[in-house]
């Protein structure tokens, strides 16, 4: 009975709990050569939703479920020389007929750099990173990151190719510019690790971040979509400028490091890309600056990449430097043929091969895409119509409008009645400027306003320039980044013209360069619409120019330099 009566009351055991299994682990034991490398690649698609039975969505669905690729990035539409915004609820249900194919999760991503309204429509108009800087706003980028994070899962987006971590430090910079918080490395990296905290904290619905254009593509004068961009500069500037952003985004714990297609003698003595250098990507990036994440190259399909190497020989470059990702290379089957050859002959290993993969892997673990990979399409628009975002994204633009010049109080416009507006467009077919007009318009409707492209008949712009000669001030209105032959003469006429010019520019910041006689100059950073109603509103004295500079505009105004002007209302 005692025996019993001790067994009766021994506690129960329970069994012990087996170890949860690990997603990424199974999914890689499963794996071939050939459909590890094809984890590593990304390819692109453009956010729409094309019939099953067109071209397009036929050979998307074949890399996803033939070749296998690893992921896919939202690219736009360009028709007439303007990019066209797709539509979110088409692409996530594109996304989601995709996923539903798809052997293992597909990772997905977009380069939402001033939000998803960079590649979509429909969604909150943030203004360009450099608007950010030039309103000191920390505390928007950070809200930037984290609205961006939850824009990006809502559509089916989970990698965010944000925040830019350029130093735009060179006025000849044809390719980042506005995308930079600035020139200043030490304040570029407060915005940096503000946006990757902002994003990182949006925990239900997490994405993976990226900082770019490792190692700096702030002062280049070329364009690597097009050329070959070098970076002629000692080690020593390298780490005390181009650096210093990318150290705080480490420090910021960011998933990715995207590379870009320069050169950079001072740590690779060979003229190649950073992408495919080893001294670079595994000796700066990893050794140096210890980054463990994962590392992305720049679309591989760029000028400054694919001009030098076929999609094969580029891409078993890439992993020969330590490169994790293949984004866009110009043919995806080749550059898997080309990496599974270069493993098969032993001149990649396959523990480096599986280095990637599991990172790769993890990385969608860690998206939760394990569980679920499709999105609710009817619940975006509960996401991406936020009043709380639209506010925060116009406050920032409102707060970047910067004043660096006002020789005789041009600005904010007195007389109303009798000034002009020209908004100088380079596209008949752009809608950049038309916002402008009709904010102005509705707090001054007697005020002239016209918009013109570059392409209208000389002889209407010497009219339009002699007209002028009546306004009592002129307000001249740049979206471009580089004005054309037509525009540059009828800005010069107007500037030669008895009216006083405002200069106002939206997309160069250092435009005031090549129009010195202006008599007032003002810059709004940015070429969102966000930004267009923010200088409607400090044209005409609604709100005052509180920006200051986050660049130098050389010869003309320092670095942090605004002159502040008060509101009249």
């Amino acid at each position: 009975m005692g025996s019993i009566a001790w067994a009766a009351s021994k506690p129960t055991r329970k069994p012990a709990a087996r170890p949860a299994a690990n997603p990424a682990k199974a999914w890689l034991s499963k794996l071939t050569l050939r459909q590890q490398v094809a984890q590593l690649v990304v390819v692109r698609f453009y956010g729409e939703a094309p019939a099953s039975n067109r071209k397009l969505y036929r050979e998307l669905h074949r890399l996803v479920t033939v070749t296998q690729v690893g992921g896919m990035i939202a690219l736009n539409r360009v028709r007439n020389g303007i990019v066209v915004n797709a539509e979110p609820h088409a692409m996530a249900s594109f996304l989601n007929r995709m996923q539903r194919a798809a052997p293992l999760p597909l990772i997905v991503g977009g380069d939402f750099e001033r939000g998803a309204s960079m590649r979509m429509s429909g969604t909150v108009k943030f203004p360009h990173l450099m608007a950010y800087g030039a309103a000191g706003d920390i505390e928007g980028a950070r809200f930037l990151g984290a609205y961006t994070a939850r824009e990006a899962r809502a559509m089916g987006v989970h990698w965010v190719f944000a925040p830019d971590a350029d130093v735009n430090n060179n006025a000849g910079n044809p390719v980042i510019g506005l995308r930079s918080f600035g020139e200043n490395p030490a304040e570029v990296a407060k915005f940096v690790s503000a946006y990757i905290e902002g994003a990182k904290s949006e925990t239900r619905a997490p994405v993976l971040v990226c900082a770019k254009h490792f190692p700096g593509h702030g002062d280049t004068n070329v364009d690597s979509h097009y050329g070959f961009p070098v970076m002629a500069m000692d080690r020593e500037r390298l780490n005390a400028i181009e650096l210093v952003p990318f150290r705080a985004a480490i420090a910021a714990k960011v998933d990715s490091i995207m590379t870009a297609h320069v050169t950079l003698p001072a740590v690779e003595p060979e003229e190649v890309p950073a992408t495919v250098s080893k001294n670079v990507i595994g000796g700066l990036l990893k050794r140096d600056l210890g980054f463990e994440g994962i590392v992305t190259t720049d679309a591989m399909d760029m000028a400054g990449l694919s001009a030098k190497y076929p999609p094969g020989e580029a891409a078993v470059r890439a992993i020969e430097a330590g490169v994790d990702v293949l984004l866009i290379p110009s043919n995806a089957d080749r550059a898997v043929d080309g990496v599974v050859k270069a493993v098969e002959s032993g001149r990649i290993s396959r523990e480096r091969i599986r280095q990637s993969v599991e990172k790769v892997l993890a990385a969608k673990v860690r998206l939760g895409l394990h569980r679920k990979r499709l999105v609710d399409v009817e619940e975006i628009s509960e996401t991406l119509d936020d009043e709380e975002a639209a506010t925060r994204a116009q406050r920032t633009a409102d707060l970047a409008v910067t004043l660096v010049r006002n020789e005789g109080a041009v600005l904010p416009v007195a007389k109303t009645d009798s000034a002009c507006l020209y908004v100088l467009s380079e596209n008949r077919y752009s809608p950049l400027g038309r916002a402008l007009i009709e904010q102005v318009k509705d707090r001054a409707p007697r005020m002239g306003a016209q918009w013109l492209d570059s392409s209208l008949p000389e002889a209407t712009f010497d009219d339009l320039a002699e007209r002028s000669k009546t306004c009592s001030t002129v307000i001249a209105a740049v979206f471009a980044a580089r004005l054309s032959s037509p525009n540059t003469r009828f800005l010069e006429a107007l500037i030669a013209g008895p009216a006083p010019v405002a200069l106002v520019s939206f997309g160069n910041p250092y435009l005031l360069r090549e129009f010195p006689g202006a008599k007032s100059y003002a810059a709004a950073f940015s070429t969102a619409a966000t930004a267009e109603t923010a200088v409607a509103k400090a044209l005409l004295g609604a709100i005052p120019f509180r920006g200051k500079l986050p660049v130098t505009i050389p010869g003309l105004a320092d670095y942090g330099f605004g002159l502040g002007q008060s509101s009249s209302q």
